[in-house]
Formats: structure tokens, sequence, C-alpha cells
């Protein structure tokens, strides 16, 4: 069941306020440009972060603690520490899994899916999913952040994700949170903290 979790979470936002504003096209490629200037100088990003699983059925949100580590070009690592011990890693073409200590590889080289997968988490990550040809993408300004939501076009992805939401810091253009909405509106919010850039991250944590 984690295992299925963690593959659509990545399938790794507060809700939607009725206080949004729509970007002219000027903000948007502003915005845009402001992105992709930091994803260019982007080498490594560790960040804490808290997940909440929001289930219609539960009275109350999952909520798991962990760390990221993300290095260029696609290794990304999601390492939950409480209240249970379990890793995903992507690296390589492989999804590593460490659940509790009983380990899974997983070639994903030749699945169209899974690379698709680990390039959105890398993205998402950085924040640089400005894909039109992938997402149906909409800009907004809501209170002290940009929201901007991706409705995925393919429609094996539409199955799994009704749509992604994205928070970015209107200053520094870093990614707070993501938001995964599935079909179903059951969603995963990711919420980051202590995020930090360009910090030396040996490739040994890519290990499992």
């Amino acid at each position: 069941m984690r295992n299925i979790f963690i593959i659509l979470l990545v399938c790794f936002g507060s809700q939607l306020s009725t206080a949004q504003t729509p970007l002219t096209s000027v903000e948007i490629n502003a915005f845009k440009m402001g992105v992709a200037e930091l994803d260019r100088n982007t080498k490594t990003i560790v960040s804490d972060f808290t997940q909440y699983k929001h289930l219609s059925f539960l009275n109350n949100d999952i909520k798991t603690d962990g760390k990221l580590v993300f290095k260029i070009p696609n290794a990304v690592k999601w390492e939950y520490t409480s209240p249970y011990k379990y890793s995903v890693i992507f690296k390589d073409d492989k999804l590593l899994i460490d659940d509790e200590g009983d380990k899974t590889k997983i070639d994903i080289g030749t699945n169209k899916m899974f690379k698709s997968l680990n390039s959105l988490i890398s993205n998402s990550v950085k924040g640089n999913m400005f894909d039109d040809d992938t997402f149906e993408i909409s800009y907004f300004k809501v209170a002290d952040y940009y929201l901007i939501t991706f409705i995925p076009k393919d429609e094996s992805m539409h199955q799994f994700i009704a749509k992604f939401e994205l928070h970015f810091n209107i200053k520094t253009h870093d990614v707070l949170e993501v938001k995964i909405i599935e079909p179903s509106e059951d969603y995963t919010k990711i919420v980051f903290k202590n995020k930090t850039r360009n910090t030396a991250v040996n490739d040994e944590v890519f290990n499992n």
C-alpha cells in the first residue's frame, strides 16, 4: 500500500483560496524566467518536509515527516523518518525502496510511465514543470505566494492524478508546497521547510 502511494505521490498547498488573482502574460513570463534561472543555478536541493495524506473516509489527515535530497540530473531521495522509516530513491533508471529494511529494486529504464514520473518528481521539486504539451497550466497570485496548477493532458496519467498544485515564494521562486490531487479528490500535500540549495551531497546518499 505504501509503495503504491509513494509511486503515485510522485506520480513527490493549502486549500485553494477564493482570493486568487490570475497573473498577466507579462507576470507569467517574468515568473517563468525567474524559475528557469533558479533551476539553471541549482545543483542540489536538501529539505525537510511534512506530508499530509487526505482521504475522504478519514476524519484526520495522515501526517508524516521526512527529508528530501535532490542532485542533478535526476537523483531524488524521499526519506520518511516519522512515524515510520521508509525511503524511495530514483536514480539511474532505478527505483530503490527501503521499507524498514525490506529492500526492493525496480528497473524503470524501459518503462515510459515510470521514467515520466521520475522526470515529474525532479521537475516538481525544482519547480520547473512548465511544459504546455504535457499540462494545461494556470497561474495565480494568492495572498503572499504564487499558485500554479497543472492538469495532465495524458489520459494514462490523468487516471491517477487529476491536478498538481505548486506554491511558489513570490520573491525567491522557491517551491513551498506541492499538492497532488487524485480523481477522487483525495490528495497528498507536501510542505517543504529548511530548504537549502547547492550544499555538498555525497553520491552515497542515493545508495540503498
